[in-house]
């Protein structure tokens, strides 16, 4: 069975393209759903962030989102440090996940998968792209935050020009339909291609 990356910046609407993937029954792996899940699952998470956040970064047992995202808006080092103690966990969990699944290709989507060298584990890799305006304003409205925030996040993500050249598909998407369409043609081709190998 082969890996398909899913990538974009925050905003460009990977999740989106993952439900029509999924629609077209390709099994899809949140990896930041299934991260936020095991930072509240796993006791080695626990223990690693807090004795990387203190005492404050759980609240009744349970992550303290707000404290942790406060804590790393503006600290790269920090953020990377807590993507240490949290991908390899990730990593572990979606090679179990992908042993119970069935069909041509699954799907694995993450917002950082060239950042953190997911890509390296993929057969093909796809980029969802969107204007930096329309990403800001989808962002705005779904966590209702500022614009300067999410310009923040932007800046520490891996912009789509450095991605362009590194993956197999790209998808505009900036109308529900044109992105409907082309996700329909990439799951075609990918289907080709995997008959090919």
């Amino acid at each position: 069975m082969k890996i398909v990356g899913l990538t974009g910046g925050i905003g460009s609407g990977k999740t989106t393209v993952a439900k029509v993937f999924n629609d077209l029954g390709i099994a899809v792996y949140i990896s930041d759903i299934e991260a936020k899940a095991l930072m509240n699952r796993s006791k080695v998470i626990k223990r690693k962030l807090i004795a990387l956040f203190g005492e404050e970064a759980y609240l009744n047992n349970t992550l303290n989102r707000p404290f942790i995202a406060n804590k790393i808006f503006n600290n790269k080092s920090l953020l990377d440090k807590m993507n240490a103690i949290v991908h390899p966990k990730v990593g572990q969990h979606f090679n179990k996940w992908v042993k119970k699944q069935s069909g041509s290709y699954v799907l694995k989507e993450s917002a950082i998968l060239f950042e953190s060298g997911g890509d390296a584990y993929c057969d093909f890799t796809i980029l969802v792209t969107a204007p930096e305006d329309i990403r800001i304003q989808r962002i705005i409205k779904r966590d209702d935050t500022s614009k300067e925030k999410v310009k923040t996040i932007i800046e520490n993500q891996l912009s789509d020009a450095a991605k362009r050249d590194k993956v197999d598909f790209i998808i505009e998407n900036t109308s529900l339909n044109k992105m409907k369409k082309q996700v329909h043609q990439v799951h075609r081709e990918l289907l080709k291609n995997i008959e090919q190998t």
